[in-house]
């Protein structure tokens, strides 16, 4: 299916952090984009979409919706997006993981077989990876019942193209930032130095992380959706540079430009890897390259937690 003849998608759990900012850019690129959010409607991007249907999955309204708008693409953005919060209560996190890919796999090879689906997944499948940088080819050895059950579902996703020849892919995600993200480390970092006395941070500051910006997500699910294979692979999505989390935390004391000084607690919480760096070869020959710089994509996301927490 060439770039010419896609010309929608649905984008499942689009009111949340990477649902808006992929449905800002494929509406920017000329997409008629359809969301689907457990959320009311005006807590939706409504002016990026040209229908916004409101329904917890999974739903028999899919199949409704999917007969009706017969999109040519769905990125699947729902679903937990807490380590944490797997390590805690894991049932809730699976059953908002894999069985609904399950469902809505299954929804697309009844309804639109042709449909290309791409999944968001997490670099979480890694775990603590035995080299850096990371291959998409590198076993996976999740922490978490999260990463677990985001490896899990992409062997959901390459089951339905290996047996119904269902089009699909899945995106490992390392870490995404920027505004709107109210969860993970670097706005753990923010809000303490806004609004805390001292800046105590988890772990001893030398793990490190792969950063990418909301926007080159964006950026690199839409080069997916139109280069991809589509035969069940998986593609690693991160700048492919590793910084370490106490570097991260003093640019951010930068910007601030507060006197705060940050210490480490030694302790890293279970489910977490101490090392991230992705091998962004696979992505790249499909014509991906991160177009954020960092520096000034954590500026403006120190700006806005600024606003945010201060008002």
């Amino acid at each position: 299916m060439g770039l010419l003849s896609i010309q929608s998608v649905l984008i499942t759990g689009v009111a949340g952090f990477l649902g808006r900012y992929i449905a800002r850019h494929f509406f920017e690129k000329g997409w008629r984009v359809i969301g689907i959010d457990i959320t009311s409607p005006e807590n939706a991007p409504l002016s990026y979409l040209e229908s916004y249907y409101s329904l917890i999955l999974p739903s028999a309204d899919l199949e409704r919706i999917l007969v009706e708008k017969k999109p040519d693409c769905c990125v699947h953005c729902a679903g937990r997006a807490a380590v944490s919060l797997s390590m805690t209560d894991p049932l809730a996190d699976y059953q908002s993981g894999p069985p609904l890919v399950f469902f809505i796999l299954n929804s697309l090879r009844r309804v639109v077989p042709d449909c290309k689906f791409v999944f968001l997944s997490s670099a979480a499948v890694y775990g603590n990876p035995v080299r850096l940088p990371v291959a998409e080819t590198d076993l996976a050895v999740p922490l978490s019942p999260y990463g677990y059950h985001k490896w899990q579902s992409e062997l959901i996703v390459e089951e339905f193209a290996r047996i119904y020849k269902l089009p699909t892919a899945s995106i490992r995600i390392f870490s995404a930032y920027g505004p709107g993200l109210r969860r993970q480390v670097l706005w753990d970092i923010c809000r303490k130095i806004f609004t805390e006395s001292t800046v105590i941070l988890h772990g001893t500051g030398y793990e490190t992380r792969d950063f990418i910006h909301a926007l080159d997500v964006a950026l690199g699910v839409e080069i997916v959706t139109t280069h991809g294979q589509f035969i069940g692979e998986a593609y690693n999505l991160a700048s492919g540079v590793q910084v370490a989390i106490k570097d991260i935390a003093s640019k951010l004391v930068n910007h601030s430009k507060l006197e705060k000084i940050v210490t480490f607690d030694g302790e890293i919480p279970s489910g977490t890897p101490r090392w991230w760096q992705a091998d962004t070869s696979r992505i790249e020959k499909l014509g991906f390259h991160a177009q954020v710089n960092f520096e000034s994509g954590l500026m403006t996301f120190t700006d806005w937690c600024r606003t945010e927490l201060n008002g």
